[in-house]
C-alpha cells in the first residue's frame, strides 16, 4: 500500500518520464524497408537519405528500397528494428534514439551461403540543397570545401566526420576509426555527396556475421518563420462528396469488427466492395442466377453482395471492382503474382467476350433484385499492371465501349470506372479511352490509387482529364505504401500517418476529387489495433491514423474545391467551401516545426472557426475556435500535426 505522498511522487516520476520519453528524444524516421530519412528535432526533419548497400564482385549492386525487399519492421520502446534481406545476406539494423539530436545505429550482418562480396556499406547522400556551401571534416583536421574531389581527404581511418553548413549540420561517430569513402552522386531531383561506410569489404562465408555501430548527430535551423495563405474564393473548383472506403472481405475473423467500428465512427459517403467473379461463375456452361436461386451461392460471393447492401442501404455510392475472372474467361493458366517475366495477370479472353459481359451483367442484376443494390460504377482493379486482369489501353477502351453498352441494353444504371489504375505513374493507360468520344458516354468518372506518383505534375494530368471529360474524378484506393501488409507496425507509427493525412490533403487540393476512399476499413491496413489484427490481442483501440480519416472525414458536406494560395514546402493545404452558404473548411498538415499562420482572403461573413488538432498526443482534439477579423485569422499550427478549420 502506497501512502497519499508515496503516490504523488510516483505520479510525478510517471509524469516526468512520460515528458521526457515524448519530448527529450530525438524522433529518427527509419523507413520499413532500412532506409534513414531523417531525425527530426522540435519537429523539424534534419534529412538524411540513407541505404544498405552490397557490391558484389561481378560489380552487380544492391541496394535497400521500398518495395525491393521483403523487410520486417518493429518498434520496441526508443528502438526501431528493420530485418531483411538482399539475396543470402541478412540485415538487422537497429536505430534507436538518444538525447534531442541523436541516434545510435547499429548493423548486422549474418550470410546463409557464400558470397562474392566486395563490400557492405551503410551508405548516405549529404544533399547539395541541405548543405549549401557545405564543408567536411575529419576528427580534428581542418575542414574542407565539399567536393568528390575530396576523396583523399577521407583515405585515412577517422573517429568522426563532419559535414557543416549555415543550414544543416551532421555529424557520425564510429565506436571505432573507419575508412570512410566519398563519391559525387548526381540525379534527376538532387545532386551531392554519397557517403560509404564500410560494414564488410572482402567475402562473406556461409555462418559468418559482421556488426558495425555509429553515432548520427544532426541540428540546423528550424523554420519556425509565419506561413502566409491567401483564401480565394473567387475561383470555385469540383465538389468533394468526403470520404469513403474500400470494404474488400479478406479476413472473416478480424473484419466485422473493424467494419462496424468505421461504419459506426466515420463519415463514409463512398464506398468499393469486390465482385469475387472467379466465385461467381467458376463454370463457363453454369448459369450463376439459377445456381445461386437454388441454394448455391458461393459464402464469400453472399459475404460481398451482403457488404454491398449494407452500405447501400446508408445511402452510399458503391463501387464494384473484380480482382481476378474465372479461369474460362482469360487467356491461359490464371496468375496471381508476377510470372518468371515479371508479367503480372491474364487478358480477358476476346472469343468469350459476350459470356464476360453477360457473367458480370448478370452478377449486378442480381445484386439489384436481390439485395436491393444499385451499382454505381463497374471497373477491374488495377488492369494496367494487372492485378489480376491485365489490359493494354486499347482494351480498356473496347471494354469500356463494350460492357457500357451491355449495361444500357439491360436497363442498368451502373457506369464504367476510366482507369482504376494501380497509381497515379501510370497515366498513359486511359490515354486512348480519354482520346475517345464514342467511349464518354459510358464513362462515369475517373479513378487511380494514390501508391505512387505523388509529385504535382503527375497529379496534375488525373486532374486535366476530370476537367477534361467532364467526369469525376475519384482516388479509389488511398494509402502510401502498397506492401505495408508485410511490416504492419508501421501503421502505429506517428510518421505513417502524417505522411498519410499529408498526401490526402495534397490529393484534394491538387486533384479536386469526388471522393477518396481508404484503404481499407477493414482489418487488411485497419486504421484500428488490437481485437486480433495482426496479432495484436489488446482491446481493439483507433489509432492515430483512424483520428486522422476521422478528421478528415467530417468535413461539411456540399463543399466545393477552391485554392488556397501559400508557399511553404513543409505545410500542405487544401480549402473547400461553399460562397453562398458562408460554410468552409480548411485542412492543414505541418510537416515540420511549431509555426504561426496567417490566413487572409476570408469571406467576411466568417467570423470564426472551429479547429480541430490530430497529432501523436492528440486525437482530434478540439481547440478553442480562432477568431477572424476582417478576413484574417492568425493561429498556431502545433508541430508534424493535422488542423482543420470548420466554419463555426
Amino acid at each position: 500500500m502506497y501512502s497519499k505522498n508515496n503516490f504523488f511522487l510516483k505520479l510525478l516520476l510517471i509524469s516526468t518520464f512520460c515528458f521526457f520519453a515524448n519530448y527529450s528524444f530525438a524522433q529518427p524516421v527509419l523507413q520499413p524497408w532500412g532506409n534513414i530519412a531523417g531525425i527530426r528535432i522540435d519537429g523539424q526533419l534534419m534529412k538524411i537519405e540513407s541505404n544498405l548497400m552490397v557490391v558484389k564482385k561481378d560489380s552487380t549492386i544492391r541496394v535497400t528500397g521500398k518495395e525491393r525487399q521483403r523487410p520486417h519492421f518493429i518498434r520496441e520502446g526508443n528502438q526501431q528494428i528493420v530485418t531483411t534481406n538482399i539475396d543470402s545476406l541478412y540485415f538487422k539494423e537497429t536505430v534507436e534514439a538518444v538525447g534531442k539530436s541523436s541516434a545510435n545505429v547499429k548493423i548486422k550482418v549474418s550470410s546463409r551461403a557464400n558470397e562474392a562480396v566486395q563490400g557492405i556499406y551503410f551508405t548516405l547522400l549529404v544533399d547539395e540543397h541541405d548543405y549549401p556551401n557545405g564543408s567536411a571534416k575529419v576528427d580534428n583536421s581542418k575542414p574542407i570545401k565539399l567536393s568528390g574531389n575530396a576523396l583523399k581527404y577521407f583515405e585515412k581511418p577517422a573517429k568522426t566526420v563532419d559535414f557543416i553548413s549555415q543550414k544543416q549540420q551532421l555529424k557520425i561517430t564510429f565506436s571505432e576509426p573507419v575508412s570512410v569513402m566519398i563519391k559525387d552522386y548526381k540525379n534527376k531531383e538532387s545532386k551531392g555527396l554519397q557517403v560509404f561506410i564500410p560494414i564488410e569489404t572482402g567475402d562473406m562465408k556461409t555462418g559468418d556475421s559482421v556488426e558495425k555501430s555509429f553515432t548520427i548527430n544532426v541540428s540546423g535551423t528550424i523554420d519556425k518563420s509565419p506561413v502566409h495563405l491567401t483564401l480565394n474564393t473567387a475561383k470555385t473548383g469540383r465538389p468533394f462528396i468526403g470520404f469513403g472506403g474500400n470494404f474488400r472481405l479478406q479476413n472473416p475473423k478480424t473484419d466485422p469488427q473493424v467494419i462496424d467500428y468505421c461504419l459506426k465512427n466515420l463519415d463514409v459517403r463512398f464506398s468499393r466492395v469486390e465482385m469475387p467473379w472467379q466465385l461467381w461463375q467458376p463454370e463457363l456452361n453454369e448459369d450463376p442466377i439459377a445456381a445461386a436461386d437454388a441454394g448455391k451461392l458461393n459464402p464469400h460471393v453472399q459475404k460481398s453482395m451482403e457488404m454491398a447492401q449494407r452500405l447501400y442501404k446508408m445511402r452510399i455510392p458503391v463501387i464494384l471492382s473484380a480482382w481476378s475472372a474465372p479461369a474460362w474467361a482469360v487467356v491461359g493458366t490464371p496468375k496471381y503474382g508476377p510470372d518468371s517475366n515479371g508479367v503480372w495477370g491474364n487478358p480477358l479472353d476476346s472469343t468469350k467476350t459476350n459470356e464476360i459481359y453477360k457473367s458480370i451483367a448478370d452478377y449486378i442484376e442480381y445484386l439489384k433484385e436481390k439485395y436491393g443494390v444499385e451499382i454505381s460504377l463497374f471497373s477491374f482493379n488495377e488492369s494496367d499492371l494487372g492485378i489480376n486482369v491485365r489490359q493494354t489501353g486499347e482494351q480498356h477502351d473496347q471494354l469500356i465501349k463494350g460492357l457500357g453498352a451491355y449495361f444500357v441494353s439491360k436497363g442498368l444504371k451502373t457506369k464504367m470506372l476510366l482507369g482504376d489504375n494501380s497509381d497515379a505513374t501510370t497515366f498513359d493507360f486511359i490515354k486512348p479511352a480519354l482520346n475517345d468520344p464514342a467511349a464518354l458516354p459510358f464513362i462515369g468518372a475517373i479513378s487511380f490509387h494514390s501508391w505512387r506518383g505523388w509529385d504535382k505534375e503527375t497529379l496534375q494530368k488525373w486532374a486535366d482529364a476530370a476537367t477534361e471529360l467532364k467526369r469525376p474524378l475519384i482516388v479509389a484506393e488511398g494509402s502510401i505504401d502498397a506492401q505495408a501488409w508485410g511490416y504492419p507496425a508501421i501503421f502505429q507509427e506517428p510518421e505513417y500517418a502524417l505522411n498519410e493525412i499529408n498526401l490526402y490533403t495534397r490529393l484534394l487540393s491538387i486533384c479536386q476529387p469526388e471522393a477518396i476512399l481508404q484503404w481499407q476499413l477493414t482489418a487488411d491496413y485497419s486504421p484500428l489495433a488490437g481485437g486480433g489484427i495482426f496479432g495484436d490481442t489488446s482491446k481493439l483501440h483507433p489509432t492515430q491514423r483512424f483520428w486522422n480519416l476521422k478528421q478528415f472525414a467530417s468535413t461539411p458536406k456540399g463543399l466545393n474545391a477552391m485554392e488556397l494560395d501559400g508557399n511553404d514546402v513543409d505545410i500542405s493545404v487544401a480549402a473547400l467551401g461553399d460562397k453562398e452558404k458562408n460554410i468552409y473548411a480548411i485542412h492543414l498538415v505541418n510537416n515540420g516545426a511549431s509555426r504561426k499562420v496567417i490566413l487572409t482572403g476570408l469571406p467576411a461573413a466568417i467570423k470564426s472557426f472551429k479547429v480541430f488538432i490530430t497529432d501523436k498526443n492528440d486525437s482530434m482534439k478540439q481547440e478553442h475556435s480562432i477568431s477572424v477579423s476582417n478576413g484574417k485569422a492568425e493561429f498556431i499550427l502545433q508541430e508534424t500535426s493535422f488542423a482543420s478549420l470548420f466554419t463555426d
